[in-house]
This record gives structure tokens, C-alpha cells and sequence, in this order.
């Protein structure tokens, strides 16, 4: 059974509050869990002390055992100084989009001197 440490929503609509879980992998990410070993809140002020709470002891013997943090999970964890967390690098992101090119409007600019020609044919 593969098991991660991961946060599982809850709250109302637009004010999330996560417990952060040990869950089987294929269960629900609000469903099912293992264990809960902390919380995160995501509306209170990131130096506050109740932003993230965490069960150290708890945590260390989950990964003792093999479960994996998500990502999330692992910044929260590198901050308490349980695991440590290699920085990613994405050198993509700081390259600028191209740009998206213009279609020529010369088909719509022949059409419509076309239809503002008098018909000489009719005049006869």
C-alpha cells in the first residue's frame, strides 16, 4: 500500500481551510485518510504561528515507514526542519511568450469594394 502525506480541503466555498493527511494514494483527496497530522490555513497571515500546524513525531515516523509528502506538504515539512526539500528550477518560466501573429484582413477588404460597385448591366 503506497501512502503520502497530503492536505485534504475543507471549509466552506472560498475560505479553505486543509488538514494535512496520511492517506492511501487511491482514495479521494477529501475522502478516506489514515491519520491526521496537522492543518493548514490559508487566510491567516503567513508569519501567524496557527498557519501551519504540524505533529512532528508523527510525521517522522510516517516517513520512517515510506509515505511520500506532496510537494506542498514537503515546503511545509523543510520549513519545520523535518525533510529537506531540493528547490526546483524552471528555467522556462522566465522566457516571454511569442507573440501571436496578426492575420491579414486583405479577403474582408476585397469583398467589400466588390459589393459597393454599381452594376452597369442593369442600367442597359
Amino acid at each position: 500500500m503506497s501512502v503520502k502525506i497530503r492536505l485534504a480541503r475543507g471549509g466552506s466555498k472560498k475560505r479553505p481551510y486543509y488538514r494535512i493527511v496520511v492517506a492511501d494514494i487511491r482514495s479521494p483527496r477529501d475522502g478516506r485518510y489514515i491519520e491526521r497530522v496537522g492543518s493548514y490555513n490559508p487566510l491567516v497571515p503567513r508569519d501567524h504561528e496557527d498557519r501551519v500546524t504540524l505533529e512532528k513525531e508523527r510525521i517522522i515516523e510516517w516517513l520512517s515507514k515510506g509515505a511520500k509528502p506532496t510537494d506542498r506538504v514537503a515546503r511545509f515539512l523543510d520549513e519545520a526542519g523535518i525533510l529537506k526539500r531540493e528547490p526546483r528550477n524552471n528555467p522556462q518560466k522566465a522566457k516571454p511568450k511569442k507573440e501571436p501573429e496578426e492575420k491579414p484582413e486583405a479577403p474582408a477588404a476585397e469583398e467589400a469594394p466588390a459589393a459597393e460597385e454599381p452594376d452597369d448591366s442593369k442600367d442597359k
